[in-house]
């Protein structure tokens, strides 16, 4: 397996605007928030179009809530030009995937979505090439049939057979479908833990399952950090992400707070396996959200991502209750969430 990491917006739109560029037969995206307003540095949609110029199959799935400010004469412009572009729309459900796939030989999967307020943030996508495009492109399959897609040629991807002695592997959680993949992966890798658990999370507000296993895990002497950025680009959850690091370091989960935004979502259990996608630690990514992430056991792998934790932890704060503590502004944030609580 080749791969690649990028630590900004910037320099993942980079390695996908120059992969759309090199396509020849290709170009698959699913993509929670996919707006035309990074014209002036990455032209995602005049790229695509001189793409679909010269004959190249390009679908487009795009959360309908995420992608509300994408204009729809964008849209029929693509779709003129010849794009499939479909929304995604479920009631209370969101597509919040980051995937791009080129020629069913390149991918591009984490948290980096197409939106010019971005641009600045850390984030992380993972470009990878090799056997892993297969599961990948097995979970667009199933994006698109979702969203009413009726291509025979991507419909057919579902097909694909399950790749055995991979060292790494696609999780990802479907709404409609009982399995609970992406649930189980955390509760079975927390449970399994015998040394460290690291979460790098943008937003924090983890189920009671959660907050119970990761408890359990500090008691038999398991080692759990958690990273957030200090101000998000929500003040609300800003509150809430304090509320929650304050409540949970009385466990003794230690908590580090990242100078600018950080939209990255990483797990890594005992420093030997990590998973880098698209979802947060809230019960949103966790209970109702269609994610996916890659999780991968290769040393190289991991001994990269772990060089860019480290390098974000040399930058960040040690959370420390006694400095800041909670204020009723941040109890208000917490009581508020609760009141729609039931429906996640």
């Amino acid at each position: 397996m080749r791969y690649k990491l990028y630590t900004t917006s910037q320099k993942a739109w980079d390695g996908m605007i120059e992969a759309i560029y090199k396509a020849e037969k290709s170009i698959f995206i699913e993509m929670y928030i996919f707006l035309d307003d990074t014209r002036l540095t990455h032209d995602f949609f005049g790229a695509l179009k001189k793409k679909l110029a010269v004959g190249v199959k390009v679908v487009i799935i795009a959360d309908a809530y995420g992608s509300l400010e994408l204009k729809k004469e964008v849209v029929t412009e693509l779709r003129s030009a010849g794009a499939e572009f479909l929304f995604f729309s479920k009631l209370l459900r969101r597509t919040h995937r980051k995937i791009l796939i080129v020629d069913e030989k390149v991918a591009f999967i984490g948290g980096v979505n197409i939106n010019k307020k971005i641009i600045n943030w850390n984030d992380l996508q993972i470009r990878l090439r090799g056997r892993i495009i297969r599961p990948i492109l097995k979970s667009f399959s199933y994006a698109y049939k979702m969203c009413g897609g009726k291509d025979p040629d991507i419909l057919k991807y579902q097909k694909n057979s399950l790749i055995k002695k991979i060292k790494s592997w696609v999780v990802d959680d479907w709404p409609n479908k009982d399995t609970g993949y992406l649930k189980d992966y955390y509760r079975q890798k927390v449970i399994e833990a015998n040394a460290s658990i690291l979460i790098v999370t943008p937003y924090l507000v983890p189920p009671r399952w959660l907050m119970a296993l990761l408890d359990n895990a500090v008691s038999r002497g398991v080692q759990v950090e958690i990273m957030l950025p200090k101000m998000t680009d929500i003040v609300f959850i800003d509150r809430i992400n304090y509320y929650y690091a304050a409540r949970l370091s009385d466990l003794g989960i230690k908590f580090y707070f990242l100078p600018t935004m950080n939209h990255a979502k990483i797990f890594m259990i005992d420093g030997v396996e990590a998973m880098i996608g698209s979802s947060n630690f809230d019960v949103l990514s966790i209970n109702l959200n269609v994610e996916s992430g890659v999780f991968f056991t290769q040393k190289a792998v991991i001994s990269d991502l772990t060089k860019i934790i480290n390098h974000w932890k040399e930058s960040s704060v040690a959370f420390d209750l006694k400095k800041r503590p909670l204020s009723l502004l941040d109890f208000f944030a917490k009581i508020t969430l609760k009141l729609f609580y039931p429906f996640l």
